[in-house]
C-alpha cells in the first residue's frame, strides 16, 4: 500500500505542499479501512483517537443539538479529510461522521500523527494555517445565520457546495444532495427549503429533481446570496 498511499496523502488537501519525505512518514503510519452505505465512521462524543481522509465515496459530517435536531454540516469527498480537530486536542468528537455510499478512507492513529508532529516543524506550521483557514469557516456560517436571511443563507450554500462538490455540465452544475439533506445543512425545515427552490426552478435558476439539483443561473443565486433583509419564513 505504500506509495500508492503516499500518492493518495499527496492529493490530500490536508497535506498538499508538504515535501515527499514527510508524505512518506504519513504514509509509513497510514491505514486503509472501507465503509458501505450509512455506516457510522464515528459518533459526536466519540474520543478523537484518528484523523481520516476521504479516498473514494463520500462522507457526511452532521451534529445533533440540545434539542435532538440533527444538523447537516458538511460533505467530504475524495481529497478531504476530517477528524484533524479531535486528532490534535484529544477531546471527543463535536459531530459524528458516516458513510454517504461506499466509502474508502485512510486512518491515521492519534498518538502516531501526534509523534510525527513533535518531530516535523513543517508539518505543525502546515496544520495551523489550515486550522486558521478552518476556523475562517466556521466563523462564516455563523455569520451567515445571524445576518443573512433564509433565501440568501439557501442560495449562498448551493452556490458553494455546487462549486465544491457539483459535477459541471454543459447548462449548470448538478449537486446530488435531498432537499431533507440541504435543510439539516442550513437547521431550516424542509418545507422553507421547497418553497424556495420551487420559486427559482419557476424563474429558471435552478432545476430541482429526486436527490439532485442543479444550478443553472449562478449570477441570480449570487444576486440572492448577496441581499439583505429580515428574517424570511
Amino acid at each position: 500500500m505504500g506509495q500508492s498511499t503516499a500518492k493518495i496523502l499527496a492529493h490530500n488537501r490536508l497535506f498538499q505542499g508538504l515535501s515527499e519525505r514527510i508524505i512518506d512518514r504519513l504514509a509509513a503510519i497510514t491505514s486503509k479501512r472501507v465503509y458501505g452505505k450509512d455506516e457510522r465512521i464515528f459518533a459526536q462524543g466519540d474520543p478523537g483517537d484518528s484523523l481520516l481522509c476521504v479516498v473514494s465515496g463520500r462522507v457526511r459530517i452532521s451534529a445533533v443539538g440540545a434539542g435532538g435536531q440533527e444538523v447537516f454540516l458538511n460533505i467530504m469527498e475524495p481529497g478531504d479529510s476530517f477528524g484533524e480537530i479531535g486528532v490534535v486536542d484529544g477531546n471527543p468528537r463535536t459531530a459524528g461522521a458516516t458513510a454517504m455510499e461506499a466509502t474508502t478512507v485512510l486512518s491515521i492513529r492519534r498518538a502516531d500523527f501526534l509523534s510525527l508532529l513533535r518531530e516535523e516543524s513543517d508539518l505543525t506550521l502546515h496544520l495551523l494555517e489550515l486550522f486558521c483557514e478552518r476556523i475562517r469557516w466556521t466563523s462564516n456560517l455563523y455569520e451567515e445565520s445571524a445576518f443573512l436571511n433564509a433565501p440568501s443563507r439557501l442560495a449562498k450554500r448551493v452556490l458553494n457546495l455546487a462549486m465544491l462538490h457539483g459535477r459541471q455540465m454543459d447548462d449548470g452544475y448538478e449537486l446530488r444532495i435531498s432537499q431533507s439533506d440541504l435543510a439539516q445543512f442550513l437547521g431550516m425545515s424542509r418545507q422553507i427549503v421547497n418553497h424556495h427552490l420551487q420559486s427559482w426552478r419557476s424563474a429558471g435558476y435552478v432545476d430541482v429533481a429526486r436527490a439532485r439539483l442543479k444550478v443553472l443561473d449562478p449570477s441570480s443565486l449570487r444576486r440572492i446570496a448577496g441581499s439583505a433583509g429580515d428574517r424570511a419564513d
